[in-house]
Order: structure tokens, then sequence, then C-alpha cells
């Protein structure tokens, strides 16, 4: 699986890199990458929210009305949760949402994300590059270049300050280091852009395991 290189003007360098067959080149499991995007959001989740049940409610105790002869229920406290201001019944407590994930699942849905913007056309791959100066115009530029429209992932091997400070601003355009890309990273990209030393780095980590 060869894909080619290009550069920053959007044209071929001439040389071609290798694709790991093992990851560009797999089926994508969707419920693999379904189970990643869900532990993802679940992270987000702060979890703090919290609702006051009758013991927790500050309110008199005082005996509303006499028990019998009034015609309707019987009542105790001003704290039930039947009168407005009372406490609330099976209410939400502080929990933690995250999701326990295999590290095989995780591996198989970051490959099945990568597989399937290859087979999708969604992938470019494009010489390593960095900006002297941080400046918005100038990564637009590329991404015009590279005839890119929507949202944009560009998952370099190394985090460039630089660059990431040239195309924060952008809407629609996200910058990653290799190591801190998620399935989530790459499933909500509608094109990839990885660097050329990226793919070396991913063939090399897939050998290891």
């Amino acid at each position: 699986m060869k894909l080619d290189v290009l550069n920053i003007q959007g044209k071929s360098t001439g040389r071609s890199v290798e694709l790991p067959e093992d990851i560009f080149g797999i089926e994508p499991n969707a419920h693999a990458v379904y189970l990643a995007v869900k532990q993802y959001y679940a992270a987000q989740r702060q979890g703090t929210h919290k609702a006051k049940e009758k013991w927790e409610i500050a309110r008199t105790t005082k005996k509303l009305k006499r028990q019998k002869g009034t015609g309707t229920a019987r009542a105790g406290s001003m704290k039930s949760p039947l009168f407005r201001g009372g406490g609330r019944v099976f209410g939400p407590k502080p929990r933690n949402y995250s999701i326990k994930l295999n590290k095989k699942i995780k591996e198989l849905a970051r490959n099945s994300a990568y597989a399937h913007k290859y087979s999708t056309g969604s992938l470019i791959v494009v010489e390593d590059f960095t900006i002297d100066t941080p400046k918005t115009k100038e990564f637009k530029g590329i991404l015009n270049n590279l005839q890119i429209s929507g949202k944009s992932l560009l998952v370099t091997s190394e985090l460039n300050r630089n660059v990431y400070l040239s195309g924060r601003n952008l809407p629609g355009a996200a910058i990653k280091a290799l190591n801190e890309t998620s399935t989530y990273d790459i499933v909500k990209a509608d094109v990839l852009i990885i660097s050329e030393k990226s793919v070396g780095q991913l063939a090399a980590a897939y050998d290891q395991n």
C-alpha cells in the first residue's frame, strides 16, 4: 500500500510512502469505533450534578395540618417531594461516567478509523514542514493548496508550537501530535492529513506491539 507524498504547495514530491497494511488495510470495525467514541464522550462529563433529597432539605418539620378530616392526603413535613421546594425523589448524584476499554479494542478502533480514511480517499500524506512564525494566513494557504474543504486533522510526529498556533483559530482545522491523536479526533475530521514521519512512527509502534 503506497501513497504519494505531497508538499505544502499541494504538489507531488516524487516520493511515495509505504502504509502499514495491518493498520490502513484492515476491515474497519464499526462497533469498536463506536465504543471508543462513546468512551471519549463519557470522559467529557464532569458528573458533578446533584439534587437534594428529602433528608438534605432545610425546612420546618412542623405538622402542616391535622391528620384527618381535611379531605386531602396527610402531610407531616414541608420537606416532602410533593411540595414545591421539597426534596427530590431519586435525584442525580455525583458519579463517574468513564468507561473502561481493553487496550486491544482501543487499538482496533484507532486502526479502523485510519483504515476508513484510507479506503474513502480521505487520507493525505504531506512532507514534514514547519512554520517560522505563527501565521494563520500561512496555514490556511497550505490547506487551500491541498484543496481541503470541511473539517481537517493534521497529525504530526511531534507537536510543533508554531504550526499549532497558526492553525488553532481556523474553524474546522485541528492539529495533533501522533501520540495525542484519539479515535474520536480521526473520525470527526473529514480529511486526515498525516506527516511523512508520522507514518513511519505508526509502523514502528505497530511492530513493537
